[in-house]
């Protein structure tokens, strides 16, 4: 924290810490894990919560992402760097995350940062699966942060388009069209076909179950965060890096890099879209950049930072907007 009225800088609040990662296996999480053990060396570990996929242990799992080429600039620093990685086993969707009760301790009793990254991002997801992983996911990671003696900071993920029904979105948490909880209490006996039958009329004017959850997500921290530090985030359209560690890095063909690599292959000849409309994307590593900042601004500032929950806005289309009909001229000339 600051001392005498000196800032301590990134890496310096971060040295020494325990810090917990949700959704490390994803896209924004790789990027974070990496920035974070290549940017802050002196991190004393990052605890990753992973789920046992195919077969194959959480451990393995992670050793397997860390070869991949997005690593090869931090194995070159900090050769020794998966050495601070903690896998643990874990379901999102399950009781008490599926975390073992010792694991729970240790978390408990060493944690000082929590980053929320794990959500579903699918547009079509049945309701009732994107309340369990974008809504109750985060209200179980929330109670077991309330149990940890040392932590500093909560940052919750979110997304800019959680109140895309909005025209213009403040810096603010809004309150969602129903109560979260009685939403959660009714989906519990409703069956799947009521609960599909059910869900335009609750979304509204939002456009699908994604956007819809992540803004009963971001309500619930705010309503159930309490006496903890929290900040959330909210990126935009979230593409390949820009600098770090390295210019273009993707690992999926997912919203726009699908489209760009379609239409510069010659597959993607047409699309309908409004030329006009703002393709408001912001790079991976601009927004993990933001993240560990607040994460940072929150942790080093706690004692004199304001005591409101803090949201960042991570966009482009506000400062420097990319319209869709400028898609085939700038892939044309690549």
């Amino acid at each position: 924290r600051a001392i005498a009225g000196i800032m301590v800088t990134i890496p310096e609040y971060f040295a020494g810490k325990n810090v917990l990662i949700t959704g490390a296996t994803g896209f924004m999480g790789k990027v974070l894990l990496e920035k974070l053990l290549r940017s802050c060396p002196d991190v004393k570990a990052v605890y990753v919560l992973v789920r046992q996929k195919s077969g194959h242990a959480p451990s393995a799992r992670i050793a397997d992402m860390v070869n991949c080429k997005l690593f090869d600039r931090l194995r070159e620093e900090h050769p020794n760097f998966p050495d601070k990685i903690v896998p643990m086993s874990s379901d999102l969707t399950q009781p008490e995350l599926d975390v073992s009760r010792e694991d729970q301790q240790t978390l408990v009793d060493c944690i000082n940062i929590v980053f929320h990254c794990a959500a579903t991002i699918r547009f079509n997801e049945p309701l009732k699966d994107a309340m369990q992983l974008n809504v109750l996911a985060t209200q179980k990671i929330m109670a077991l942060a309330h149990r940890m003696k040392h932590l500093e900071v909560f940052i919750h993920v979110s997304t800019a388009y959680a109140n895309c029904d909005r025209s213009v979105i403040e810096e603010v948490v809004y309150p969602p069209p129903v109560d979260y909880k009685k939403l959660i209490d009714a989906l519990e006996w409703m069956d799947d076909k009521l609960v599909n039958l059910i869900t335009p009329k609750l979304i509204g004017d939002r456009p699908n179950t994604y956007t819809y959850t992540k803004a009963l997500a971001e309500y619930l921290v705010q309503q159930e965060c309490g006496s903890l530090n929290v900040a959330i985030i909210r990126p935009s359209i979230v593409g390949a890096s820009w600098k770090e560690p390295f210019p273009g890095w993707i690992d999926n063909f997912n919203g726009p890099s699908g489209i760009f690599i379609a239409a510069g292959k010659g597959i993607l000849r047409t699309m309908r879209a409004s030329n006009d409309a703002v393709a408001d994307l912001v790079p991976v590593d601009v927004v993990i950049n933001a993240t560990l900042a607040a994460a940072w601004y929150s942790g080093s500032q706690r004692y004199t930072r304001p005591k409101s929950l803090l949201v960042y806005n991570c966009t482009t289309g506000g400062i420097n907007p990319f319209h869709w009909g400028e898609v085939g001229m700038n892939v044309s000339l690549v």
